[in-house]
């Protein structure tokens, strides 16, 4: 796991009764190895055309920051300030009230009290006060303001990347305040002076260099699909040949890359090709636009609006008329509350408004974006009866959902996931209901913080989920959680294994392929991992 705390020892540890002494100006940061995220490599930066590129150690004293730096961010925080008006509110209603204190994972799994929503914006909020109100230029730190000096920065870097914007405590605001925007905006007054990290601005360097986060090249990304279909072909008898950068097909397929490279992930990309396959669906991947993911999130928003445009730009290039998503987290955050502001000229480039060519539903709901999730799709395709299913395949699964965050709760895909497993299992249990939909915890890794050296905060960061996975697991014996993000399927994987030990990952489309039946598939007896199915 990186780190030598049972389960039992971090609990231990959690002290939500006795806070520091001192107040939270004055209580110093703790930057122990493990506390903080390893920091980007100067050429990634500098590829990215990111200004103030250096080698520096967040461990070391001095960050190597550019001599003007207080200048820099003041600058940029102005220019935010004038650009988004929400930024504006966010910074000006919040009563401190706390209705959001309690509902942060990391808070609950840390008991740190930086790591309370209210607390984590305040960071920048204090340095607001001091330069932007006149309240806070007279009356100071009466006021709740304070001076940029290096320590206020060096706390933002800790605890704006101990924050995954998965928007919990947004739910809870009687204003409406949407920290995790807070958090964006932190992130990218940051990158103004090279402060980014690596486990996010590499992705980004790979995708915006060769179209996915994992730098997989053109005819890498097609090998790698057709072991995938040789996979395919040994478990169904039915070989797949899909198509690779075709024009003229009504519908442009991206997933995120780590769907095509990564264990379980691959397994959810074997279930699209099968669906697919099934029901003939005319369609092409796209060795170019190879990623769905968007780190760009978790950057500035010019990365984000490049990363998203060029989707719908190889779209516009092979002819196709819609997009269907894979399972995906943060490329759905994206495409449904900031698609219209970066890229709505797209709108205008040909796509039309989603149809499905199997069902004839029209998805409206996709009229601005030319853009379906996966399990809008499917769902809609077993409501219509269009698919040979057999549950009774998956019987060996006790299954449960993650709703993944943003799907959930940024574009309210709650029910359908839900649908498609109670159809293509036998045995589903949900966790406890203030844990799931809207009010879903965090896999503890999201918005880039998947990376190694932060495992504990991320243990801690996935405690409620895990609880809550244990629950399920003591109560129902459910040995699988599924999801509908690549992340998660990353992310929840050592979580599991930690806080509930013997509980598995899976996409959904993994159950959905293990219940189809094929035309002409031979005699299933075994599952996409190459385990058999239980005996009938």
């Amino acid at each position: 796991m990186g780190f030598d705390l049972k389960p039992k020892e971090l609990l231990q540890n959690v002290n939500y009764d006795n806070p520091p002494k001192t107040g939270w100006m004055d209580t110093p940061n703790n930057f122990a190895p493990g506390n903080w995220c390893y920091p980007a490599k100067p050429d990634l930066y500098g590829k990215l055309g990111f200004p103030n590129a250096r080698e520096w150690n967040p461990g070391e004293e001095d960050w190597k920051l550019p001599e003007n730096w207080q200048d820099i961010i003041h600058r940029a925080f102005r220019e935010r300030l004038d650009k988004y008006r929400s930024l504006k509110v966010f910074m000006d209603i919040c009563v401190r009230c706390g209705a959001c204190a309690d509902k942060c994972h990391y808070f609950i799994g840390s008991g740190d009290p930086k790591n309370m929503p209210v607390l984590r914006a305040e960071l920048l909020r204090s340095v607001y006060r001091k330069d932007f109100t006149m309240a806070g230029k007279i009356l100071g730190k009466l006021n709740g303001a304070r001076v940029l000096e290096e320590d206020v920065l060096k706390e933002w870097f800790l605890y704006f990347y101990q924050c995954t914007e998965c928007r919990r405590c947004s739910l809870y605001c009687p204003y409406g305040i949407d920290t995790a925007e807070i958090t964006m905006m932190a992130r990218e007054l940051m990158h103004e002076v090279g402060l980014g990290i690596n486990w996010i601005m590499e992705p980004v360097s790979n995708c915006n260099r060769t179209g996915n986060h994992l730098g997989i090249q053109p005819h890498a990304f097609k090998d790698i699909v057709e072991f995938l279909c040789d996979d395919i072909e040994e478990y169904t008898g039915v070989r797949i040949n899909p198509p690779f950068n075709e024009k003229g097909h009504e519908i442009l397929f991206i997933t995120p890359s780590g769907d095509v490279f990564a264990d379980p992930g691959i397994y959810t990309f074997m279930g699209y090709l099968m669906l697919f396959e099934a029901i003939g669906l005319d369609y092409t991947l796209s060795t170019y636009a190879s990623e769905g993911g968007n780190f760009g999130l978790f950057t500035t928003a010019d990365t984000m609006q490049k990363l998203n445009g060029k989707m719908y730009a190889e779209a516009e290039r092979l002819g196709c008329k819609w997009i269907l998503g894979g399972e995906c987290g943060h490329m759905w955050r994206v495409i449904n509350q900031y698609m219209d502001t970066m890229n709505g000229y797209m709108q205008h480039s040909g796509m039309i408004t989603p149809k499905s060519p199997i069902t004839g539903t029209v998805f409206h709901n996709a009229a601005a974006t030319k853009m379906v999730h996966i399990a809008e799709f499917t769902a809609d395709l077993i409501k219509h009866n269009k698919l040979d299913l057999s549950p009774e395949r998956n019987n060996k699964h006790r299954v449960t959902f993650h709703d993944s965050c943003n799907p959930a709760r940024a574009m309210g895909l709650l029910e359908e996931p839900r649908y498609i497993l109670k159809n293509v299992c036998n045995n589903y249990f949900e966790m406890p209901p203030q844990t799931t939909r809207e009010q879903t915890f965090c896999c503890g890794g999201g918005s880039g913080l998947n990376t190694d050296e932060i495992m504990e905060i991320r243990m801690r960061g996935g405690l409620p989920r895990g609880n809550a996975l244990r629950h399920v697991q003591r109560q129902h014996d459910v040995n699988l959680m599924s999801c509908i993000c690549a992340i998660d399927r990353a992310t929840l994987i050592p979580l599991a294994d930690y806080w509930a030990p013997g509980v598995q990952i899976s996409g959904v489309h993994e159950l959905v392929a293990n219940a189809l039946n094929l035309k002409g598939q031979n005699k299933r007896e075994f599952d996409l991992r190459g385990e058999p199915f239980e005996e009938e």
